[in-house]
């Protein structure tokens, strides 16, 4: 219950944020006969940058199992998740068919869906299917035990690659650490029991979080 809570106060403060934000907004005097329009300003050529912080662009996206992701438009590819929020754009994807249903099962989709910025490293369907099948039971059996492992993969702070890499570690949800290794298009994340996976896939841009989908599940500390 304690790990839907933190995830429940992430959404609570996007909506307030919302809610002020359209409280505060100036009221428009009519325009007159006498105002001189705007000149027009034209945007330098050149990549789109970010416009959230830790966020980042279809462009910085890396590692061996992008290729594998639907193009063009179609659900589950780089232009359609970047559109949705991480749980529904999860859900969309052909290697996370498994997390997200896990995610709905921990009742924490509308959680994940509503924070104002997250970073995932979502563990793909082959990485779920190497667990243990007892082991694997038992999570699914134990919703409040699978909300805990599942956000032991999110951190509320969104960041890219780069910023984890500088920062070499990443504070999770349910509590505790992950290492963050590697250089250039190798990424790696290692939970507390020194268990460490692969990033498959990293940057990947979503509409409130930068998503990273991993090779191994990672287990939070007892």
């Amino acid at each position: 219950m304690r790990s839907i809570q933190r995830l429940a106060t992430l959404g609570a403060a996007a909506a307030a944020v919302v809610v002020l934000g359209a409280c505060s907004a100036p009221s428009q005097e009519p325009s007159t006969a006498t105002d001189v329009p705007p000149v027009p300003t034209v945007a330098a050529a050149g990549p789109r940058t970010p416009e959230v912080p830790g966020s980042t662009t279809e462009a910085a996206v890396f590692g061996p199992g992008c290729g594998g992701l639907p193009t063009g438009d179609d659900p589950g590819s780089l232009a359609s998740m970047s559109q949705a929020p991480v749980a529904a754009a999860a859900g969309t994807n052909p290697q996370l068919r498994t997390f997200a249903a896990l995610v709905g099962r921990a009742n924490l989709t509308e959680a994940l869906n509503a924070a104002p910025g997250l970073t995932v490293f979502a563990p793909t369907d082959n990485a779920f299917a190497t667990l243990p099948a007892e082991q694997r039971a038992a999570l699914e059996a134990d919703p409040a035990r699978l909300a805990t492992v599942l956000q032991y993969h999110v951190s509320g702070t969104r960041a890219s690659a780069e910023e984890l890499r500088t920062a070499g570690t990443s504070t999770e949800l349910a509590g505790g650490q992950v290492r963050i290794g590697g250089t250039g298009a190798t990424m790696t994340v290692a939970d507390a029991a020194g268990t460490t996976a692969t990033v498959v896939c990293g940057n990947i841009p979503t509409g409130n979080a930068t998503l990273f989908l991993i090779d191994t599940v990672l287990t939070p500390q007892a």
